[in-house]
């Protein structure tokens, strides 16, 4: 009887060393990536803090890896129609999303999306975590968080509250808040902080909830005046400002995050390569220092990390939705 073995053992290392070889320009591709301009997608408009931070991080990689960085804005559709752009794109390092916490939060409010955040994406780090601030502007004659209830419950249905945009970190606050207080505040969502805050600050809209990147340079110009931060502990960079639950609401804790993904399918060497950059960027004493000035806690965790992180983040906004009847209209 002829055995099989000896012939099954060098099929075996044939197959082995075809795998290798099939390995071997991947790896060469990483190792010189990039060799082209990098196109950076931020699906919201200049001045924000998706765009703030994704400019930060953009930045430093020009500086590192020797080629651009060019950042994108594309905003509209809640941060969608970026994240389909990226989504859509040839999976080889060179279209990058900078997204907000929004971008895990979309299903539980769209019905129908022409991409999945998760399945359609290559995670690559979190940039940062931060607090949400509540801010009101100058003229506005509150001086704490319950004044503004105050105001509201003096005025049912004729304040306004406004947010980055529907379903985004700063609108669920907005409705936990209104469900904390039984206020009746409508919401008004704007394409991005940026718009938002301006209108804030005109007089159009009572309050805002905003991501703190966005609003630190007008509480230093004194257009805004910050009544309380969201999360459990007071933030280093407005320290005399209270926490929401110090405020009178207890267990009140919510904050947003950005970060950065690749189409799915993109070699994970680079995913790696770039996420491992972005770390050492966030490490920089003078990025350290100006993320800190906005309150912003920087991460710079593996794509392995990232994954799990944004995950539990779509399951935890998930349940605020459904309890709060938040809205995409």
């Amino acid at each position: 009887m002829t055995s099989n073995r000896a012939p099954n053992r060098i099929y075996r290392k044939r197959f082995a060393f075809a795998a290798l070889l099939c390995s071997l320009p991947l790896l060469a591709y990483a190792q010189t990536y990039p060799t082209k301009p990098v196109k950076v997608v931020i699906p919201y408009p200049p001045g924000g803090p998706t765009d703030i931070l994704g400019r930060i991080v953009a930045q430093g990689l020009s500086a590192k890896l020797g080629q651009q960085f060019v950042v994108e804005n594309k905003p509209g559709a809640s941060g969608m129609i970026g994240a389909d752009l990226v989504a859509k794109a040839p999976a080889d390092g060179y279209t990058l999303l900078v997204n907000a916490s929004l971008h895990v939060i979309t299903p539980s409010l769209f019905a129908k999306m022409t991409h999945d955040p998760i399945k359609d994406f290559a995670p690559i780090t979190q940039i940062a975590q931060v607090p949400l601030v509540l801010v009101v502007n100058q003229q506005n004659p509150a001086r704490s968080l319950k004044d503004v209830i105050a105001q509201a419950k003096a005025q049912p249905g004729k304040l306004a509250y406004a947010s980055s945009g529907n379903g985004t970190a700063p609108h669920l606050a907005g409705e936990a808040f209104k469900m904390a207080t039984g206020v009746d505040v409508p919401h008004v969502p704007y394409k991005g902080s940026a718009p938002a805050l301006a209108d804030i600050i005109g007089g159009h809209v009572t309050y805002m909830f905003d991501s703190l990147p966005s609003s630190t340079s007008f509480i230093k110009q004194g257009s805004l005046r910050p009544l309380a931060v969201t999360t459990s502990k007071r933030v280093g960079s407005l320290p005399d400002v209270p926490t929401v639950a110090e405020s009178g609401i207890p267990n009140f804790d919510i904050s947003t995050w950005y970060g950065v993904w690749a189409p799915a399918g993109t070699p994970k060497d680079i995913l790696r390569k770039v996420s491992s950059e972005i770390s050492s960027i966030l490490k920089d004493p003078e990025v350290a220092k100006r993320l800190a000035s906005m309150g912003s806690d920087p991460v710079g965790s593996t794509p392995e990390e990232f994954d799990a992180y944004a995950r539990s983040e779509q399951v935890k906004f998930d349940r605020i939705v459904k309890a709060s009847g938040a809205k995409a209209e």
